[in-house]
Parts: structure tokens; sequence; C-alpha cells
């Protein structure tokens, strides 16, 4: 009887959800035909849907569920957060203990320059903000012409109107009007994918040429800023030549550039440090956007920290307008941030980023062991955030036709044996929950092994 009340309770949920939800990324050609999961509770790295159904969570909801899933510790901060104060707008003079206390341990946390955190609810929106304070800065400076910025194709920083352009997945950009003439795309750093006359060292030099020509083409004077991923998520986990970042800052430096750092994904142990970009990519950016991993997923938070001197020319009163006109509703949200704290707590009393430094090798050396089936051309990525990218071809590299439909059957292959993943395009993306151990590491890489070999015997 209970088995048969939960499936007239989760054909009842698909019903509303199929004539009522509009979902993010939605395939609107595959969406009518298809049920959706109806996830139902989560613990540790794995998640169950309504039925009761068990998985592995491989990609922790989207990146996000760093702590793992059903903590009791951020259920209780919340409801105590709740029951003393929720909410309260912290515009001007108006702040809340947990929205000052978070803002301090990010300074603690962060590279030394950076001392400033302007709250937000995701990562869209601070990167939204990011792009927003470099173009005041430079009209406070007295530069009104730097104005352009510079990501890279296959990158991803959000879906609003402006970080949907600064997005460089130009397949995610048809059908919509974006800001194109402020926005410029650099080629993606992905030594995979370089030419084959290239050593890695000449690649490198190429990315950093084609940097320094883009700019001169635009005029030094016009470009404001560079935004990059220390690893490339979306855009298929793409770890650029070593030493990239630090040249790209160096470049940036020389043109009087910003550098704007997006550790949504990398940040808060993914990598196993709380945030990657100075240790272990040698930058101090001048921006550094952080949302995902700061709250684990469990409420939504995101937030842009600024340096020093970004905050000593913004923080000067202007004689026709002394308000820092930028805010919203939700900024520095106190239930937000008091899961920010408890999240960050959770991280550093139990090693979570020792464990990843420990674990994450070996995560990477057994879906390594992949490369020896027929259709995996390449396995990268670092610690808790790899990719799998197939091809038809391994001597070319020739990628797969999309009508193939190849990730996506292996996905369900994988989703029917109890593992998510996550498809995009060819490449498969694993980014689990810190918790992630020994045993969960090998039956996820036997799942997608046995299923990649599956699909590959149906082709």
């Amino acid at each position: 009887m209970q088995i048969i009340q939960k499936v007239s309770q989760t054909q009842d949920i698909l019903a509303k959800d199929k004539k009522h939800y509009l979902h993010s990324y939605t395939n609107m050609k595959d969406f009518p035909e298809e049920d959706s999961v109806v996830y139902a509770k989560g613990d540790r790295h794995f998640i169950y849907d309504n039925d009761g159904k068990k998985y592995i969570d491989g990609i922790a909801g989207l990146w996000c569920v760093n702590i793992g899933h059903g903590r009791k510790e951020i259920a209780e901060v919340l409801a105590e957060q709740a029951e003393k104060l929720a909410y309260y707008n912290t515009f001007g003079d108006a702040t809340t203990q947990p929205a000052a206390e978070l803002a301090a341990k990010l300074a603690e946390l962060a590279p030394a320059n950076l001392n400033r955190t302007f709250f937000g609810t995701g990562g869209s929106m601070a990167n939204d903000t990011a792009i927003k304070i470099v173009h005041y800065y430079f009209n406070l400076l007295g530069k009104p012409s730097k104005k352009k910025v510079i990501s890279r194709i296959n990158a991803y920083h959000g879906s609003t109107y402006l970080s949907h352009a600064l997005t460089g997945i130009q397949s995610s950009h048809i059908g919509f009007d974006l800001a194109h003439d402020l926005i410029h795309y650099l080629s993606e750093p992905n030594p995979y994918r370089k030419p084959d006359h290239l050593s890695e060292e000449e690649f490198l030099n190429h990315l950093i040429q084609e940097f320094e020509d883009t700019i001169h083409k635009l005029g030094p004077e016009n470009v404001a800023c560079f935004i990059g991923e220390p690893i490339m998520g979306a855009g298929g986990v793409i770890v650029p030549p070593k030493g990239y970042f630090k040249k790209m800052y160096d470049v940036c430096k020389k043109y009087d550039m910003l550098f704007i750092s997006d550790e949504v994904v990398t940040g808060f142990g993914r990598l196993g440090q709380m945030l990657s970009t100075e240790p272990l990519f040698e930058v101090q950016p001048d921006l550094l956007v952080l949302a995902k991993g700061i709250s684990s997923g469990y409420v939504p938070l995101g937030a842009t920290m600024i340096s020093d001197e970004i905050f000593e020319v913004i923080s000067q009163p202007k004689a026709d307008n002394p308000y820092f006109s930028h805010g919203f509703t939700y900024s520095g949200h106190a239930l937000s941030c008091a899961c920010g704290i408890k999240n960050i707590e959770i991280m550093e009393r139990e090693l979570m980023c020792h464990h990843v430094r420990q674990a994450g090798p070996y995560f990477k050396q057994q879906l390594k062991t992949l490369e020896q089936l027929p259709i995996v051309g390449n396995v990268r990525g670092s610690h808790f955030m790899l990719g799998v990218e197939y091809v038809s071809d391994k001597a070319t590299k020739t990628s797969f036709d999309v009508k193939v439909n190849l990730t996506k059957r292996i996905y369900f292959k994988c989703k029917d044996k109890g593992l998510i993943i996550r498809p995009i395009g060819n490449i498969t993306v694993l980014s689990p929950p810190l918790t992630l151990d020994k045993a969960a590491i090998d039956t996820t890489v036997a799942i997608l092994k046995e299923s990649i070999m599956e699909v590959t015997n149906e082709l």
C-alpha cells in the first residue's frame, strides 16, 4: 500500500511539474516525452528519489553540496537563525551579526589584498556585481572608456543578462539578445585540443599572445578586465597549461586591467583548498567571485570580494552622489550568511580540504583507467572536479556527432545503476560532495565504466 501511495504521489508531482514549472536549461524538444526524477532526500554523498531509490550523487547537486547532504547542524543553525532573525535589509547603516561575521571570515580565508565582500544570492549575481564595480571603479578614476571585458570561449559565468554574455558557451546564446559588443572571447586554454605541432609551453605562449593581440585590437584604453575560472567547469573541466593564470594576470597589470577570478566552482574545497586562486595558481586577483560551496547549496548565497585598492577608490564620497548605488533586497541575508559560517566551520573542523587532497589523486587515477576504453579520449581535471571526454577516433580526436546523444545515453545507464553524473556535450562531468570516500569512488568508476562499455556496444 505504501509503495502504491508513493508511486501515486510521484506521478502527481510530475504532473504538476510538467504543467507549471519552467526548468533551468530545459531541452524543449525532449522534455515533453521525458519524466523528471523527483529527488526527495540526501545523506552525505547519496541522494534518494521520491520512490526510495538510492544514488551516488556524482555532481553534488550542481558543483554545490560540498559538505554533503542531510547535515543536521545546518538545519539546526537555519532554524535557530530563522527564529531569531531570518532577514533584515543591510542597506546603509543596517547590518546583522551573520553578515559581518561571514565577511570577516572570508577576508581571513582570501588573499591578503581582498578584505571587502558584497553578498548576493548566487554566482550569476556575483559576476554581474563584479563587472558593475569594475566599470564604476574606472569611471571614478576618470577612465570611462575602459569598459570592455575579455572572457573565453566555453567559459561559464552565469545566466543573468550580463553574466550570460560573460559565458562563452556559444550554443547557449542562440536566440537571446546579450551584450555582445561589451564581451570579447579568447580561445579556451585546452591542452587536449591544442594544435599537434605545438608543445604545451608553445601553446601557453600562443594563448598569452592571443590575449595581448586582442587587447591591442580593442585598444588598451577600452579594456577593463579579464574574467576566468581557474579550471573551467561547465565548459568541459578544462585545466589550463601550467603558469597560464599567472601570465594572464601579468598581462592585465601591463595594460592597467583588473583580474577577476571566478571561483564559484573551484572554491571551498573542490580542489583541496578553501580558495584556490592564490595557493594553486599563484595569483592575487583584484576581484574574487564565490557561490555554490560557500553555503554548500543549502541556501542561495554568492559573494563578490574586492581588493583594498578598488575599495579605496569606490569608497571616496562623490559630490553629486555619495552613495554606492548598488544592492539587492537579499544582500547579506542573515539566514544565508549564518549558513555560510556554519558550512565553513564544518569544512574546517572535519578537515575536508585535507580529505580532498588525499582522495582526489586516487579518484583521478582510477578514472584515468577509463582511457583504455575505445571511446574515451581524455580524462582530466583535479581532485573532486573531473571530466571524461569521448571521441569517435582517438587518433584524430574526432568528437561524436550530437545526434548520437552519447553522453545522455551514458547518463541514463549510470542513473539506472545508481549513479548521477552530468552530461555536457561529449563530456561526462564528475564533481561529487567532498565526503566521497574510497568505496564510493570505486563504485562510481565501476558504474561509469560499465555504462560506457554498454553504450559502446550499442553504437
